[in-house]
């Protein structure tokens, strides 16, 4: 599909049909909680809500015409999975994701440093999901990446 998407509705297009339905649940959680100021885009082959140029026009990692990510969801060949930026940059968003996690699921998620691997979708992963979007504001992202970026 990489190959093939270069647009969010193309994404949707090729995506396997098994994926497609919990894919929607996914997105529609992130759009019905996405902090005020963040847009929807398609950024590195995944649809991704960044910060708006308009907004932070300084770009991401100097790429030009790039905007700043926040989060971005992807599917992957064995899952669902959610890139989220703030969970990267800020160890108490982390902490308090894999607590909360698992809290409902009594064991730990499947996660890398950003990534959260989502082979199972429900109520309970949808609920944490909405919850965690609404963790990080435009102004906080710009804060934690500027802040992330000058410890480089």
């Amino acid at each position: 599909m990489q190959d093939i998407a270069h647009s969010i509705d193309l994404y949707l297009k090729h995506m396997d049909q098994d994926k497609l339905d919990d894919f929607k649940l996914i997105r529609n959680v992130i759009k019905e909680n996405l902090p005020q100021g963040f847009v929807e885009d398609f950024q590195y082959q995944m649809i991704a809500y960044v910060v708006p140029l308009s907004r932070y026009p300084k770009e991401y990692h100097t790429k030009p015409n790039t905007p700043l990510p926040f989060l971005s969801l992807a599917a992957q060949k064995h899952s669902i999975n959610l890139y989220h930026f703030g969970i990267y940059q800020d160890q108490a968003l982390y902490d308090w994701f894999f607590d909360q996690y698992e809290r409902i699921y009594h064991k730990k998620p499947e996660m890398g440093k950003s990534c959260i691997r989502l082979k199972k979708v429900d109520k309970n992963i949808l609920g944490l999901i909405g919850k965690l979007v609404t963790k990080i504001s435009v102004e906080d992202m710009i804060d934690l990446y500027e802040k992330h970026m000058k410890k480089k």
